[in-house]
C-alpha cells in the first residue's frame, strides 16, 4: 500500500530499530513505547486488521505468536517457571479496528514487557 507506514518500514524506505527480519515477519521497537520493552511484530504481507485475516494466514499468525516470546526473551522480558517461582513476563497485544483502538490499519502486533509498574 503507497501510504501504509508499515509498509514503508517493511521495504526499507522508512528506518526503524529492527528486532528481527525475515521474508514474512518485521520486528521494530515502537517508536512511542508504552512499556521498557515494546516491540511490534508485522507481516511484510498488507493486511488491513486481524479481521481481515483468512485461512491461507493461519502459518502467518502462528509464526507472530510463536515469534513473541522468543524475542521478549532476547530482550529481556521473558517468562520463566522453575518450582512453583515464576518471573519477568510480557503482554501481547492486537488491536483491530476503531473501536480496538487501531491507529495503523497494518495488522501488528504489540509486544510489551519490562519491570513494573509501566
Amino acid at each position: 500500500m503507497d501510504n501504509c507506514i508499515f509498509c514503508k518500514i517493511a521495504s526499507g524506505k522508512i528506518p526503524a530499530k529492527l528486532v528481527y527480519e525475515d521474508q514474512e515477519l518485521i520486528a521494530f521497537h515502537d517508536i512511542n513505547p508504552s512499556a521498557p520493552v515494546h516491540f511490534l511484530i508485522v507481516p511484510r504481507e498488507h493486511i488491513p486488521t486481524l479481521a481481515d485475516s483468512r485461512d491461507n494466514h493461519a502459518e502467518l499468525l502462528g509464526k507472530m505468536m510463536l515469534l513473541a516470546p522468543k524475542l521478549a526473551t532476547e530482550l529481556g522480558c521473558g517468562y520463566t517457571s522453575e518450582a512453583g517461582k515464576s518471573s519477568g513476563g510480557f503482554k501481547s497485544l492486537i488491536n483491530t479496528g476503531p473501536d480496538g483502538g487501531q491507529e495503523v490499519y497494518h495488522l501488528h502486533m504489540h509486544v510489551m514487557g519490562g519491570s513494573r509498574p509501566w
